[in-house]
């Protein structure tokens, strides 16, 4: 779960997307997070019963958090749960947030489409977004973890995805409540882009860069 401060920016970046004429999806992973910390549950368990039970736990949890930061900024939300469904272009044309997150409680398989990054690529090609923005804790692709290899480069722009498997790294996992990391977020880009929608990959502790990068 981010932190409350990164969290306000990214709601204040939103708010700010729509007042320039945006509609803006939020794809939110944080309720099995949220479930471990209610329940002082210090790692996350493997059995898929127990995680859609922490799950349910944690979800009412985190649309309050979400319903009280937009909240505060007038800005109405609506939670939208998926399971391979179509998300409804409704709420969008009456001006509210979704925030989407797999149905977690209910969904079958590991819990899943198997990650937020390619949920959050499901969800784009469903609206038929221009931009599918995935934040992570790095400013964007490296050709390795820049954590271990200091050699590691960035990689700013891509054209092929497929080739650029064979110049990159992606073997680190995601966090210990998650289930992500760059290679999810890989198959993410490839995902998205194949429905037409341009993949940006940046640091989700400075959200605010969202509204340079569109408007570069």
């Amino acid at each position: 779960m981010p932190m409350l401060a990164s969290l306000s920016m990214m709601v204040e970046t939103i708010v700010k997307l729509k007042e320039l004429g945006h509609r803006v999806v939020l794809v939110s992973s944080g309720a099995v997070g949220l479930g471990l910390r209610r329940l002082d549950m210090p790692v996350k368990p493997k059995e898929l019963a127990v995680i859609q039970a922490i799950a349910a736990v944690g979800q009412g949890r985190l649309m309050a958090l979400y319903d009280d930061l937009f909240g505060q900024l007038a800005q109405p939300v609506a939670q939208v749960l998926l399971t391979r469904n179509d998300l409804s272009q409704a709420l969008l044309e009456m001006n509210v947030v979704p925030i989407v997150n797999e149905n977690d409680t209910v969904s079958l398989g590991e819990i899943r489409f198997g990650d937020n990054d390619t949920l959050s690529a499901i969800t784009a090609g469903m609206v038929h977004a221009d931009y599918l923005f995935l934040l992570t804790d790095v400013d964007c692709l490296y050709t390795d973890n820049p954590r271990r290899n200091p050699n590691a480069k960035p990689v700013t722009n891509v054209a092929d995805i497929k080739a650029l498997r064979d110049a990159v790294d992606v073997s680190s996992a995601g966090s210990a409540v998650g289930t992500g990391g760059m290679a999810t977020k890989l198959i993410a880009a490839e995902l998205a882009t194949a429905a037409g929608v341009t993949t940006v990959i940046t640091r989700g502790s400075t959200p605010q860069k969202v509204i340079d990068i569109i408007e570069f």
